[in-house]
């Protein structure tokens, strides 16, 4: 059974990384095939079937989960929808964001996915409306406008797509402005799932009410329901630094810490009848009652917590106890391990996308390696209990490292120290004060809530700290599959059974991974990667070594934007720990928005930019210079020019801030690219009449201004003459960038053209020849547009 569940996994997961979704045919034959298999009892032979079989059974899920489409036709355009609120609201600062389950649609041309996700905006552009007030499980008639599900594609990236596909959304938008009829006309919708989200929501509320204004009321309500959507992103730094941010939810320690709890009042008050003359132990015995009460109890809290994969893998393998117990059945650590692992695959193809399901199943699997049969109780109940725990999180800490550095490439060094503190703390202290506080009367309720949040204030104290010490975290690139196995190999010599050779030698198995170091392009060579950040700019300029970063990307919420969504976790992934230069071209939020996440995340040598002294960007910038046509540099063979904007028009207060876009030239092996920021059709003339027209011809044009009808003058592109131009634009942008008459211009002088919202990031790489590699031609998934549907 074990080689089965085990195929199974590996047969799912080799369908998620699949380019299109295989024909009836291949399915059909796979299937057969894997029966087949079966039935002939042997272990290899059960593996491969189950790997069929498992293959087969994601595609036909995802076959089902494409199914509901939004028509193209429907895209952009009001349409009227009646359905439930079928999420927990997130309220931002903007509006509300959630989750709709629609019942009926007017207006569209084609069927209406039965799941959207919706964002209601107060302020919506000039208007003056209000979001509404909405609840899980009511009722509503909303005036929407929709699109297909699209999310940026980066290396290294979260892939908002295959999320949505996994949540069963077919579609997102936002609603309307309240003059086109939006109101409420039901005020609950029974039914399972609108009733778990309103009991989630009323705990939320009563959580924050008691905590109005205090810093860690979102951590309290992560481990009460596990909603992190409220913990900054500042605390997320520090709980990441310190490696404790799997305790900052509803995790697999704290379902089964309630479940025994629960468990062991259910079996005391059974055995004693519940005080009554009843004998029911003799009815049904006590070990059962207590199964049957822990099982329940996880479940429970599982629903309350949302369903989250460490949340689900606690519950299957609490459900599988409790079966083993009931039906008098003996069972192993390893099957129970494995039933829970083909459960949540079973039901959630798509889980193994997740760095969490990685994480989860690995931790419990290394712990049962090292310490099953191997911890003999030799003193007092509490020694046990203190080795144990010691013993666990060392080897934890261990077998998670080379896992860790492939997802997060980094790894903790404080981890043990900090979850040392960290784990009684939370696990004791906080949370079980944060369940009994969201559950008790007031006024007791406001009381162990605030104590919950005083623990949990004193404990970020102590973590801030820790996480501020230089050395808190390794980081290294991401490792090839090389690195991996060896550092598999050495973590498993290392927690090897007492007795085994010297263990210590293993970690000779982590030298490659950990001493990695970022790959760069040769001498005289130079890559460039423009990011997908929606509408706005971000490039990362590579030498042999040096990296110069142009514009940061948009912002998009407060505590959302390029640089630390997007370029920062690409950089981390790569092992950049350093960048020599960031030119950011002017101050619009779309190109600038990310700056402030950048320099907090890496260092920097400078900033180049068109930005007044006072701007928040030049205070944080470690050396600030305005850039002004005429600046150049080399870098290992390439070299860089600043084209424009000209000394003289910084005195020009009535300039806009496009005008004054840092424009840059680069230069490597006989290629260059040009990187025009906003500047428009004025500035493109004063190029072309102030003396550098010499300088702009170039192999690769970063189109002006995202491609609007302002710029890109066929006098500037018969200047330019590009073989290849960038549009960095947001998939559907309200701006229509780029404009039609802009694309046939370019169409016209035969210069291919690539959009980030089309074919993701982009990299180039400039060596004897211009190489192009496309984000979503190159890592192809079967959910994303043309693929699969």
């Amino acid at each position: 059974m074990r080689c089965l569940i085990l195929g199974f996994v590996v047969g799912v997961a080799g369908l998620q990384i699949r380019a299109e979704l295989p024909s009836g045919t291949l399915v059909v034959c796979l299937v057969a095939a894997g029966i087949l298999l079966l039935l002939l009892r042997r272990a290899a032979l059960s593996a491969l079937g189950g790997a069929f079989l498992g293959f087969c059974w994601a595609a036909w899920l995802g076959q089902l989960a494409l199914a509901p489409t939004l028509s193209a036709a429907d895209e952009g355009r009001d349409l009227m929808v009646i359905g439930v609120i079928d999420s927990l609201p997130y309220n931002f600062d903007q509006g509300v964001r959630f989750q709709f389950r629609v019942e009926q649609a007017t207006g569209a041309r084609a069927a209406v996915p039965p799941r959207i996700a919706l964002a209601w905006y107060t302020g919506f552009r000039d208007s003056e409306q209000q979001a509404g007030n909405v609840q899980p499980g009511e009722r509503w008639q909303l005036t929407v406008r929709l699109q297909r599900p699209h999310g940026n594609a980066n290396p290294h990236g979260f892939d908002y797509e295959a999320w949505l596909l996994e949540q069963g959304v077919r579609a997102t938008g936002y609603v309307r402005p309240a003059g086109a009829g939006n109101r409420r006309i039901g005020a609950f919708v029974p039914g399972f799932s609108t009733v778990v989200e309103r009991t989630r929501a009323a705990l939320r509320t009563r959580i924050r009410s008691a905590l109005a204004g205090k810093e860690y009321a979102g951590v309290i309500v992560a481990l009460v329901i596990g909603d992190q959507r409220a913990i900054a992103q500042s605390d997320w730094k520090v709980f990441n630094r310190t490696g404790v941010s799997h305790l900052v939810s509803i995790s697999g320690l704290h379902i089964t810490m309630v479940a025994g709890l629960f468990a062991s009042m259910a079996s005391a008050l059974w055995r004693r009848s519940l005080f009554t003359r009843a004998q029911l132990p003799l009815i049904l015995p006590a070990q059962k009652v207590a199964a049957l009460a822990g099982a329940g109890v996880g479940l429970l809290y599982v629903l309350l917590a949302g369903f989250g994969i460490p949340a689900q893998r606690t519950l299957y393998m609490l459900a599988v106890v409790a079966a083993a117990l009931w039906f008098g059945r003996i069972t192993n650590v390893s099957h129970v391990l494995c039933s829970a692992l083909g459960i949540v695959v079973l039901l959630d193809p798509w889980s193994v996308l997740a760095p969490g399901f990685w994480l989860s199943f690995g931790a419990v699997g290394v712990i049962l390696y090292a310490t099953v049969g191997r911890i003999k109780p030799r003193e007092g109940r509490v020694k046990a209990a203190l080795r144990l725990g010691a013993h666990t999180q060392y080897v934890v800490t261990i077998g998670l490292v080379p896992l860790t550095m492939l997802l997060f490439s980094q790894v903790s060094i404080v981890s043990p120290v900090a979850n040392a503190v960290a784990i009684p703390v939370v696990s004791f202290v906080v949370t079980p004060l944060s369940l009994a506080g969201s559950l008790a009367p007031a006024p007791i309720s406001n009381i162990l809530l605030g104590a919950a949040h005083f623990a949990m204030e004193a404990l970020a104290l102590f973590l801030g700290w820790l996480g501020d010490l230089r050395f808190a975290v390794w980081t290294a690139p991401a490792p090839d599959a090389w690195m991996l196995c060896f550092a598999v190999i050495g973590t498993v010599w290392m927690l090897a059974p007492r007795g085994w050779p010297v263990r210590w030698t293993g970690m000779a198995g982590w030298l490659p991974l950990l001493a990695n170091l970022p790959t760069h392009p040769a001498e005289g060579d130079m890559h460039l990667t423009a990011f997908d950040v929606g509408q706005g700019m971000a490039l990362l300029v590579e030498t042999r070594s040096h990296r110069l970063l142009y514009d940061t990307g948009p912002y998009y919420s407060p505590e959302s934007n390029g640089g630390n969504r997007i370029i920062a976790p690409y950089l981390r992934a790569r092992g950049i720990g350093r960048l020599d230069g960031i030119v950011v071209s002017h101050s619009d939020v779309d190109h600038a928005g990310g700056a402030l996440a950048v320099l907090d995340a890496v260092r920097a040598g400078w900033v180049l930019s068109s930005l007044w002294e006072d701007h928040a960007i030049v205070k944080a910038a470690p050396v600030h210079r305005r850039c002004v046509a005429g600046q150049g540099w080399e870098w290992d063979g390439v070299k860089f020019e600043m084209l424009h904007p000209s000394p003289a028009s910084y005195a020009d207060k009535t300039l806009k801030s496009n005008a004054r876009g840092c424009t840059l030239r680069i230069t490597a092996r006989g290629h260059s690219v040009l990187l025009a920021g906003d500047i428009e059709a004025a500035q493109e003339a004063e190029l072309l009449n102030g003396g550098m027209r010499a300088r702009l011809p170039a192999t690769v044009l970063l189109a002006p201004h995202h491609g609007s009808g302002t710029s890109s003058t066929m006098a500037f592109l018969e200047a330019v003459r590009p073989s290849v131009a960038l549009f960095q634009v947001g998939y559907r942008n309200r701006y229509r960038h780029p404009k039609r008459e802009v694309i046939e211009r370019y169409k016209g002088m035969g210069i291919e053209r690539l959009r980030t919202d089309e074919t993701g990031a982009i990299t180039l790489k400039f060596g004897q020849a211009l190489t192009v590699e496309a984000y979503r031609r190159a890592h192809a998934r079967y959910w994303y547009p043309g693929r699969g549907e």
